[in-house]
């Protein structure tokens, strides 16, 4: 797929995450060569987002670095040793996003497959599946992504006569919304090699993973690197230049983690850091991970009721399902960090929380507090978190990896949440800002496809958290998505346009940039340039969210807007 500015080119080289690990690793950043030097350019008479100074109106790019940001009249300094110019005619200059959590092949697959998220009924769900198996005749499989019953009418989802008959009695996988469940027809479970339930129900757990792998088994390769170059190409027009890749056995395969990690280090595009769930920890070594983290389940999801709680749903009566407990998760946690590894789960209930948090605190009796904190270990999603837990990661030097955009989605009196939970738990959910005044490093992202790649909504949706009290700055938020995602592979001099930066950063068109006030973190604003603090957009509901116009990324552009 030919792409704005790519030229075919290769990354530049980039410093290892870690200088101790080995060289095979150390190329998820340095990269192989381009075949020419990214070239020195000078952008000026725009607004550059950069704290090495709040005014900035230009910036140089050299080597693939930010060599320098100033003011307008200082740029003429620069004019006759770059190689190109760019008038921004007042465009925003920021770092590019990194979305810290994506299933990437599965991404593509849902922009390039059948994406049920905004089917308003199971009637029009079930229309659309039969569109879908006639506009594809030539599918080994067909895949589909997003349904969500429980905002249907009667709120149940499609049966497998229902499916078997809108496709033809063709095989069809189609993921719920949180990717924690599935609908399927009996010609796809004629594919599953062990013995499946035929219960006509949603699929959950080792069911759902056997039926997940044999639809993705049917995936020819071609198919799957065009969805990858779908997926990447998708992030790179909205200002995304890193995504965390959250691969694993019960979520992929090695063949699509170890080809999308081949196809980011070969062609132009958003950078790609990839995370292998299991615990066999020379197995993510060997794939080329910088971690056995991401997806590693400790539980479920609440949409599925899965997610492991310490007291019952609201409206089931049971906890829901543990995968790990504690001993596993020091086990794990020892095991990668004296690998040179980071260590990761998925936890979402607080029973699983608490499970992993005192897995650490074991294992940080074995090796010593400072060793793991200085691992940087990872909790996904993170979602049902107590003082105490709160407390617990900042001790132990844990990044919260959360997804904003599940409190807009579910959140709220009458949302998702309130309704496994009751509204009192519910309010409790994703406290990001006790995580802030706690110390706890965060990194943004998507989960896409659970929730869509949107770096500008993720950041409006934090600022404006359903329940005020978890609401965080628009500032402290895009510092989340931008360097919390950096920060947390073990990057602390990237993600913020400074001079020695990695030039990955986004042109935006936008409206009045504004500055929160330092005494109303959220729902007050500044326009006053005394504050000395770099202006973002004005993202409060209602407004248009800014468009990216151009992307870069080690100083290459990999996206630029048709008409720019």
């Amino acid at each position: 797929m030919d792409r704005p500015g790519t030229d075919g080119m290769r990354r530049p080289p980039e410093t290892a995450l870690h200088a101790e690990r080995p060289a095979r690793r150390a190329k998820l950043w340095d990269m192989s060569e381009r075949t020419a030097p990214p070239r020195t350019l000078l952008l000026r008479r725009g607004e550059v987002h950069s704290p090495a100074d709040p005014f900035a109106t230009a910036m140089v790019v050299e080597r693939g670095q930010v060599a320098w940001v100033g003011s307008e009249g200082a740029a003429d300094a620069f004019t006759d040793g770059v190689d190109e110019v760019i008038d921004l005619d007042g465009a925003l200059v920021t770092p590019a996003f990194t979305d810290a959590h994506v299933h990437t092949t599965a991404t593509g697959l849902a922009l390039t497959g059948l994406d049920l998220s905004t089917a308003p009924s199971l009637e029009a769900a079930l229309a659309r599946v039969r569109e879908f198996a006639a506009a594809r005749p030539d599918d080994r499989v067909l895949l589909g992504h997003g349904w969500d019953a429980a905002r249907w009418p009667g709120g149940r989802p499609p049966t497998r006569a229902e499916l078997d008959e809108a496709t033809g009695g063709r095989p069809l996988y189609l993921s719920r919304i949180d990717v924690h469940s599935a609908v399927v027809t009996t010609a796809l479970l004629d594919l599953v090699p062990v013995v499946v339930t035929r219960e006509d129900r949603p699929l959950t757990g080792d069911a759902h993973h056997a039926v997940r792998a044999a639809a993705l088994a049917a995936v020819t390769p071609a198919q799957r690197t065009e969805a990858q170059r779908a997926a990447l190409a998708h992030a790179a027009s909205l200002g995304i230049g890193t995504v965390h890749e959250c691969g694993g056995p019960e979520i992929s395969s090695e063949d699509d983690f170890t080809g999308l990690l081949r196809l980011a280090a070969e062609e132009s595009g958003p950078r790609v850091v990839g995370y292998w769930a299991e615990q066999d920890v020379a197995k993510a070594k060997e794939l080329g991970a910088i971690g056995a983290a991401g997806d590693l389940f400790a539980d479920g999801a609440l949409g599925s009721h899965t997610a492991c709680l310490h007291e019952p749903y609201a409206d089931a009566a049971h906890t829901g399902t543990a995968h790990l407990d504690a001993a596993a998760v020091a086990a794990h946690v020892v095991a990668c960090t004296e690998a040179g590894l980071q260590a990761g789960f998925h936890a979402i209930g607080d029973a699983a929380v608490s499970t992993v948090v005192d897995g650490m605190r074991a294992a940080a009796g074995t090796l010593g507090l400072a060793r793991v904190r200085a691992a940087r270990h990872r909790v996904e999603h993170a979602e049902m978190l107590t003082p105490e837990t709160v407390a617990a990661f900042a001790e132990l030097g844990l990044t919260a990896s959360v997804q904003p955009a599940f409190d807009a989605l579910w959140g709220g009196e009458d949302g998702m949440y309130a309704r496994r939970l009751g509204a009192e738990r519910a309010r409790t959910l994703n406290p990001f800002a006790a995580l802030l005044r706690a110390g706890v490093p965060l990194a943004f992202g998507s989960d896409s496809p659970v929730t869509p790649l949107d770096p500008w909504g993720t950041v409006r949706a934090a600022a404006f958290h359903r329940t005020p009290e978890h609401r965080v700055s628009v500032r402290a938020a895009f510092t989340a998505h931008t360097r919390g995602g950096w920060r947390a592979v073990g990057r602390d001099d990237a993600g913020v346009l400074v001079p020695g930066a990695p030039a990955d950063y986004a042109l935006w068109h936008t409206g009045e940039l504004v500055v929160q006030a330092p005494d109303d973190r959220v729902a007050r604003w500044s326009t006053d340039p005394r504050s000395g603090t770099p202006g973002l957009p004005d993202l409060a509901p209602g407004r248009d969210l800014p468009v990216c116009l151009r992307t870069v990324v080690g100083g290459h552009t990999v996206f630029v807007r048709p008409g720019e």
